[in-house]
This record gives C-alpha cells, sequence and structure tokens, in this order.
C-alpha cells in the first residue's frame, strides 16, 4: 500500500472511530468481489478502504475483498450486488454501456484526457449517474480513474489502416466499435483473461493504460504502446441498496466519508503510477511513445465519430452530462 493511501486512511478512520463508538449495530459482514489481482492499484486501494471501515466502525462492518475474479468473474460483479449476491463490489464503468449508454460517460473518445479532466466529467455526469444506479438498485460509493489510456501493438503502426484485420481485445462496447471503425476485429475479453488470450494469439492488440500492461506483463507477446490518451476510464463501486438502507445513518456517514477519502487516494495513486507504468513497459523492451501524426489524426476522426454517436444514443441524459462538463 501507498504511504498516501495508508495515511489518508489511517487518518480517517482515527476521525470516526470516536463517532463509531457511539452506536452498537449487530454485525455485517459484506463479500466485495474485484476483478483485478492483489497487486493492482485499484485492489489496493479497496483493501485499504475496508480495512479502515472495519477499524472506524469497531469491527462492526466487515468488508472481504475477493480480487482476481475468484468470487465473481468481472462480467458477474455489478448483477451478484444488484440481486444480493454480493453487497459491495468494483467494476469498470463503461462495462454496462450496453445497459445504458450513460455507463460510457467516460469512454467517449478525447472527451477528458487527463486526470483533472475525468474528475471534471466524474462531478458532471454525478448527479446523473446516481439516478441511473438507484434504478439499477445500486448505491454509488466512489470512482476511481486508470491513467489514461494508450494503444498496444505486436507491429509498428503508421495509420489506422495497420489496424486492418488485427484481432483487437475490447472489455466494453467503446473498444469494440472504435476495433470496428478501425477495420481490427473485436474479441471481448476479461482482464482476468488477457494473459492467455495474447498469448494464444486470441488478441494481439487493445487499448488500455500502463497499468494493464505492466499488471499482464504483457510484453511477453506485444513490442509496441503508443501514448494516445484517448480516455482514463474509471472503476466504480457500488452497494446494493437494501444492504445500503440497512445500515444507520452514523455507519453510512462513517463509509461515505471514507470513500471520499478512496476516491482522492485512489486517484492520487492513479496519477502516480501513470509515468512509472509506461517507464517499466519501456525498460522490459517494448517501442514506448506518442502516437505519430497520421495515427493520431486517424483516431481522432474515429473519436469524433463515437462521440456523436454515443450523443445520440444517450440522449438528454448525454447532452445534460456534456453540458455540465464543459461549463
Amino acid at each position: 500500500m501507498s504511504t498516501t493511501l495508508r495515511t489518508l486512511t489511517k487518518a480517517v478512520a482515527a476521525v470516526t472511530l470516536a463517532a463509531a463508538s457511539t452506536f452498537v449495530m449487530a454485525g455485517e459482514k459484506w463479500d466485495m468481489p474485484m476483478a483485478y489481482n492483489d497487486g493492482n492499484f485499484h485492489t489496493q486501494n479497496a483493501k485499504a478502504f475496508a480495512e479502515a471501515v472495519k477499524v472506524a466502525t469497531g469491527g462492526e462492518l466487515d468488508i472481504r475483498v475477493h480480487s482476481g475474479g475468484s468470487l465473481f468473474k468481472g462480467s458477474e460483479i455489478k448483477r451478484a450486488v444488484q440481486t444480493g449476491q454480493a453487497q459491495i463490489g468494483e467494476r469498470i464503468l463503461s462495462a454496462h454501456a450496453n445497459e445504458s449508454p450513460v455507463f460510457g460517460f467516460d469512454s467517449v473518445p478525447f472527451l477528458a484526457t487527463s486526470f483533472e479532466q475525468s474528475n471534471q466529467l466524474m462531478d458532471a455526469a454525478k448527479p446523473t449517474f446516481e439516478k441511473l444506479l438507484s434504478k439499477h438498485n445500486l448505491v454509488l460509493l466512489y470512482s476511481v480513474p486508470w491513467p489514461p489510456g494508450g494503444f498496444y501493438a505486436k507491429k509498428e503502426l503508421n495509420s489506422g489502416a495497420d489496424m486492418k484485420g488485427v484481432k483487437f481485445r475490447s472489455y466494453n462496447s467503446a473498444t469494440a466499435r472504435m476495433a470496428e471503425l478501425s477495420g481490427a476485429v473485436p474479441v471481448q475479453v476479461e482482464a482476468s483473461e488477457l494473459s492467455q488470450a495474447l498469448s494464444t494469439g486470441v488478441a494481439e492488440s487493445f487499448i488500455s493504460s500502463g497499468a494493464t500492461g505492466y499488471d499482464r506483463k504483457v510484453w511477453e507477446h506485444l513490442t509496441h504502446w503508443y501514448d494516445v490518451k484517448v480516455w482514463l476510464p474509471r472503476n466504480y463501486v457500488f452497494v446494493n441498496k437494501q444492504a445500503w438502507e440497512a445500515l444507520d445513518e452514523n455507519t453510512q456517514n462513517i463509509v461515505k466519508g471514507l470513500s471520499l477519502m478512496a476516491e482522492k487516494a485512489g486517484t492520487a495513486r492513479s496519477e502516480q503510477l501513470a509515468g512509472w507504468y509506461i517507464e517499466q513497459l519501456a525498460a522490459h523492451g517494448m517501442q514506448v511513445g506518442p502516437a505519430g501524426e497520421k495515427l493520431s489524426a486517424d483516431f481522432k476522426q474515429i473519436g469524433d465519430t463515437m462521440t456523436k454517436e454515443w450523443l445520440e444514443q444517450a440522449g438528454a441524459d448525454g447532452q445534460a452530462i456534456l453540458d455540465a462538463y464543459r461549463k
């Protein structure tokens, strides 16, 4: 766990421990499935959050983190929490864009390309997003962005035309659509299955941050990473509405306070690691650098098409998010 994360969570736990001592409730144990392995910074952040909640509530709320898809696969987590099979979970937000376009607001290409912009976009989307989650029987706790997304490949890319026929790993509707528009072949692959997909040739390319490349040691199969900064996808942590409402007000306030700190600490950690991940890709032999002029222009054209399509699909909700973000 990073020093920043440890300091923030323990500080909040110390402050809230006094508040926790003013109430008594039956002990609650919550299961928290996650798709990413223990070494991933999102998982580390969630474990620190869970530890702080346990301390701050005097052990009356115990959140047990199940990493690496060990309890539910990534694609199953949201449904498991909605239906009460698990009380709390984490998932990459845009994975659910097929349920509602609003889930894909963070994956509109080139809309938010820095941490500051990503946070501003999240703030703008939150009112609309929380209403949507309520309809899905969920309550939002916090959200943390990944570092900016880059383009992984096993060959040099000079233009979008070089992507024709390439098997492209997709994890949401946006990455699948980007593959289609570039002439690549989209292949649905979960993060936990990425290494195997690359080693067997099921996937040959994908868009993601340096974190994914480092976690999965993609240098064993791929050769290039292009820093296109297409978006900063976000993971979000959500709670089953009935489980949330079963907590008394004091406990809810403690969890809310720790959620705010987890969001800030996780975002700070993501920003700290962004450059380091890229350095690690280069250190393991990958060619790392910005996309060339032609490749950047082709991606931008694809991005313009996808932005228009997203607005058409998201309708008034999407326009409200963009208007609030651009103010």
